[in-house]
């Protein structure tokens, strides 16, 4: 038996065999350690609040005879053509390079059956998901892979990447083993050898140079596509308020539980914020702005349920984005597949082999083998059965707080069972009025 520090008081916490273990295999290799997915370790996060529903203080709604709204528009700031949604969940941006073209059409289809948007990713567009995506969103990242007029004017929205969660500060990765003759040709790169894309805009320095670059995007697309302004969860109130200084239509805010393709470890475990530490400071700044809900804000990070979504809805969110779990819903990591994975010295549900395009279910990769077992179109329909499962499980948590529409949750709706999460989320711990910093106290 394993045994841990909890249980053997001879094992350190500090030096513990998972340490002592990457200590052992950096001085044998000289490497870091890359990986794919999101952070591991435990992190205050939505399941540490609870909603206060409706009893003799609040009125609920009957959900068989009162509408509970989920629409959403996106873009109302300064975009002719705004994006409109049926429901307040997006799917992210994941790379074709890091996705199959399989996966890539599964997003699209399953998303436009859901009545919501996808959203390209490094790498440029795929014919799969323009083709499948009623409502798609264009990633305009450091590299610049792929990018073109064309597409730009293709797209729905455009969605300028300043950083990301799993990496604020950091570029992405790609290996050479996923980097087939039709990603190179995208990316304008060698075939096989590994990319390692930029970690800032090689065009401006700062939200001045970046408001120029707005304008020219909007110019080029006759103004008519929203502009996202993507921000990795490090310094969210200054971060969001430059960002709509700059003229962002929509900010995103991804926190460090969101997932990258590949990078260092080290990175996914320390840098950057808890998603339920970003949303409060980014909602404020829209606050003193006089903006909030005319700059819509998106979360991204972590979300996995209807109740994340409800949660980052009631802490002043616009909508959501899932990565993730949507790859997830579309079968990855499946116990299915786990005597492959074991062949891969991985499991299912560990994530860490992403980067390596060996992915026996079919979507992180480029091995077209295995992406043949990836079905796009029940694909699709699996990821649309997931996120109308979200979405009414949102509703029911609305209707049951007496709300009419998903955006009229709001902090009092909350409470939270941890004095860090009552911190961040600047909601009462449960069976008090205070949490720690209010005002007043």
């Amino acid at each position: 038996m394993d045994r841990t520090p909890m249980t053997d008081p001879r094992q350190s916490w500090t030096f513990s065999r998972e340490v002592n273990a990457e200590i052992r295999r950096a001085a044998a290799t000289g490497i870091y350690d890359i990986r794919g997915g999101g952070a591991k370790r435990r992190v205050p996060h939505f399941d540490d609040l609870l909603f206060l529903g409706a009893s003799m203080s609040r009125y609920p709604l009957e959900g068989y005879r009162e509408r509970c709204d989920t629409s959403v528009v996106l873009g109302t700031r300064f975009a002719k053509k705004p994006i409109e949604l049926k429901i307040p969940i997006t799917i992210a941006g994941m790379s074709f390079g890091a996705l199959s073209a399989h996966a890539k059409e599964a997003l699209g289809r399953g998303a436009t059956l859901a009545g919501t948007s996808t959203t390209t990713g490094d790498g440029g567009m795929t014919e799969e998901e323009r083709g499948h995506s009623e409502k798609l969103v264009y990633q305009y990242l450091p590299s610049r892979y792929g990018m073109n007029p064309d597409d730009l004017r293709r797209c729905d929205a455009i969605e300028i990447v300043v950083g990301q969660g799993a990496k604020p500060g950091g570029g992405g990765m790609l290996l050479g083993q996923k980097i087939t003759e039709r990603v190179a040709g995208m990316r304008d790169l060698p075939v096989g050898i590994d990319q390692r894309s930029a970690c800032r805009h090689p065009d401006w320095t700062g939200p001045d140079d970046l408001e120029i670059k707005i304008l020219e995007l909007r110019e080029i697309t006759g103004w008519e596509k929203p502009i996202y302004i993507k921000v990795g969860g490090a310094r969210p109130y200054f971060d969001t308020a430059l960002a709509v200084k700059a003229g962002a239509d929509v900010v995103v805010l991804d926190g460090m539980q969101g997932g990258t393709a590949a990078t260092q470890d080290v990175f996914i475990e320390n840098v950057g914020q808890p998603t339920l530490a970003c949303i409060r400071p980014a909602v404020q700044a829209l606050q003193d702005l006089g903006l909030h809900r005319e700059v819509q804000l998106i979360v991204s990070g972590g979300i996995r349920t209807g109740a994340d979504v409800a949660k980052a809805l009631a802490l002043g969110a616009d909508a959501v984005s899932i990565g993730t779990a949507a790859l997830v819903a579309l079968g990855d990591n499946d116990p299915h597949w786990e005597d492959e994975y074991r062949k891969l010295g991985s499991t299912y549900g560990a994530y860490d082999d992403w980067h390596e395009g060996r992915d026996p279910a079919g979507i992180t990769t480029q091995d077209p083998a295995l992406m043949a077992r990836l079905d796009p179109v029940a694909g699709g329909r699996r990821l649309r059965n997931y996120l109308n499962v979200m979405t009414l499980e949102c509703q029911t948590i609305a209707r049951a707080c007496g709300k009419s529409h998903v955006h009229n949750l709001e902090p009092e709706d909350l409470c939270a069972l941890t004095m860090e999460a009552a911190a961040m989320a600047q909601v009462p711990l449960a069976g008090t009025n205070w949490y720690p910093g209010k005002p007043g106290f």
